[in-house]
This record gives C-alpha cells, sequence and structure tokens, in this order.
C-alpha cells in the first residue's frame, strides 16, 4: 500500500465499507476511547487507514505469537 493511501481520511461510512467495523461500533468507541485513532475536522471526525490497520492488528488474539 502506497503512503499516500496510509494517509488518506476516511469517514465512517467508508471505514464500514472498507474494514467491516460498523459505524455505531466507531460512533461508541470515540466517547469510549477504544476504537481507532481519529483526526478531529471541526466537528468531523475522520480515520486514518494507516490507523485502522494498526487498531485491527493490535486487536489480533490468539495464534503462535501469544
Amino acid at each position: 500500500m502506497r503512503a499516500e493511501e496510509k494517509m488518506r481520511l476516511l469517514r465512517r461510512a467508508e471505514v464500514e465499507e472498507q474494514f467491516g467495523i460498523p459505524v455505531r461500533f466507531l460512533e461508541l468507541a470515540v466517547s469510549r476511547g477504544n476504537g481507532p485513532a481519529i483526526v478531529r475536522l471541526g466537528r468531523s471526525v475522520r480515520y486514518r487507514v494507516c490507523d485502522i490497520l494498526d487498531w485491527i492488528e493490535q486487536q489480533v488474539e490468539g495464534g503462535a505469537n501469544e
């Protein structure tokens, strides 16, 4: 993945479409502080692709790595 693509800002609906993370989970995760990192642009919330990928990697449990 190119560096420009990793830094691309996505709306919640785009995150759901591309990564399968429900919009409602993203909304709740902001208030709980347990979701992917966010970028605030005024009142808007966006997500960088690199932050979503990092967060997904942190959610992996089990397997040979533990």
